[in-house]
């Protein structure tokens, strides 16, 4: 019991880390219908600020890091995707690729190819705790704990707020709020903000799990969040966290049921279950009501 204990917890820490990632998709999707594959490079970026910033106090680095990658995000908005995005949506599909090649030929450049080591940010991320014999890690708490505080202050956000409302108002048809005063610049640019402060939190402690940073860090994060964006939903923000929780579920699920010569073929077996999934609810877990239309 204490070892399935154990597992759930786990799965609840990564499960965190997939939502964080899935909601900075789907945020940027809901209101421009572009499936940024280059937010792999802003969790990428916020690493190598990370290797960067080793010096300043724990708290100092997070407002480092924090600042660096939503400055990244807005960025990549207003030189890469505010050009094209009258175009059709292959055309910004193509774009999201090349920025992402494009950041990571750079940290290639600049950092080099080779994973480089970083200094935690605090020592009690590696400490642990024990209830009833399992043992817990202080960081899968304060990852759990902190997803909950983003999903909640980011849905306290978006209904609270003015900007908020009107993201909202975009997100379901982006015509009808530009024809009541929405600023499409506005609303994208916050969308993109917001999306670089999630992958900002969430790299730090992605990067905390690892103990590492190298420049492809960011591409098996973009993938998590791109499945958890589909099966629950591309455009829904509960979707989004509903399906990374499942997607670590299943892969958790099958890491421990398993026979010890099936687990190399885990992501397989977890790829036929998500197919399963769509198959039965092809539109996702949870729908969105977007009606997005190029602006």
């Amino acid at each position: 019991m204490s070892q399935t204990i154990q597992y759930v917890i786990n799965g609840f820490s990564l499960g965190s880390l997939y939502a964080l990632f899935a909601l900075g998709i789907a945020l940027v999707f809901g209101i421009m219908g572009l499936i940024n594959f280059a937010h792999g490079e802003l969790i990428m970026a916020g690493g190598f600020a990370l290797v960067v910033f080793q010096n300043p106090s724990a708290w100092l680095r997070v407002l480092l890091v924090v600042l660096v990658v939503i400055v990244l995000a807005l960025a990549m908005e207003r030189v890469a995707f505010r050009p094209v995005r009258r175009a059709d949506p292959e055309t910004m599909l193509v774009t999201s690729f090349a920025v992402s090649f494009l950041l990571q030929s750079l940290a290639i450049l600049i950092f080099g190819g080779l994973p480089h080591s970083v200094r935690p940010l605090s020592s009690v991320s590696s400490e642990s705790f024990t209830i009833g014999g399992v043992h817990i890690q202080y960081l899968d708490v304060f990852a759990v704990a902190t997803t909950v505080v983003i999903v909640i202050g980011l849905g306290l956000f978006l209904s609270r707020t003015t900007i908020g409302v009107q993201m909202r108002a975009a997100a379901e048809n982006f015509t009808t709020a530009r024809l009541m005063g929405v600023k499409a610049n506005t609303v994208i640019a916050t969308a993109f903000a917001l999306s670089g402060f999630l992958a900002a939190v969430a790299c730090m402690f992605l990067v905390a799990q690892t103990g590492i940073v190298e420049p492809s860090i960011g591409l098996a994060p973009v993938l998590a969040a791109f499945i958890a964006t589909i099966i629950g939903g591309l455009g829904s923000l509960p979707g989004a966290v509903l399906g990374g929780y499942l997607l670590c579920a299943i892969t958790v699920a099958l890491q421990v049921t398993l026979p010890l010569n099936l687990r190399p073929y885990r992501d397989a077996f977890v790829f036929a279950a998500l197919i399963a999934i769509l198959i039965l609810r092809p539109q996702g877990l949870l729908v969105a009501r977007s009606q997005y239309k190029r602006v």
